[in-house]
């Protein structure tokens, strides 16, 4: 059974960083992508919106937001991603989504994904 676990949300006031970790137990793909997602307040649908995406070679990819604040990092022989986002605002606030493929994310990224965590909140005060 494929678990994430997300670690590293919290309060942090605008300006400041934070670094998300997600472990994964279970999760075998050799191949398989991992990715950070993002639900916020007030976004239509309360949908869940893609950051960025590593595979296990090390390859990246991000939305133009993400590239210019937030850094993906998959340490694959933990079995862990991460994410640093520094310069934070307000936009930022949410619920911050660890997710995992068992394919390249080039097929997953960012409508199939087969596994979830159960997310961590991270909260940005003025």
């Amino acid at each position: 059974q494929v678990q994430l676990v997300e670690s590293g949300g919290g309060s942090v006031q605008v300006g400041g960083s934070l670094r998300l970790s997600c472990a994964a137990s279970g999760y075998t793909a050799s191949s398989g992508c991992m990715g950070w997602f993002r639900q916020r307040a007030g976004v239509v649908g309360n949908k869940r919106e893609a950051i960025a995406a590593s595979d296990t070679t090390g390859r990246t990819i991000a939305t133009d937001s993400a590239k210019a604040r937030f850094t993906i990092h998959r340490a694959k022989a933990k079995n862990s991603l991460y994410l640093q986002m520094s310069n934070l605002n307000s936009e930022d606030t949410g619920t911050y989504y660890c997710a995992a493929a068992t394919v390249d994310f080039t097929l997953a990224y960012p409508h199939g994904m087969n596994y979830w965590g159960n997310g961590t909140l991270v909260t940005i005060s003025t």
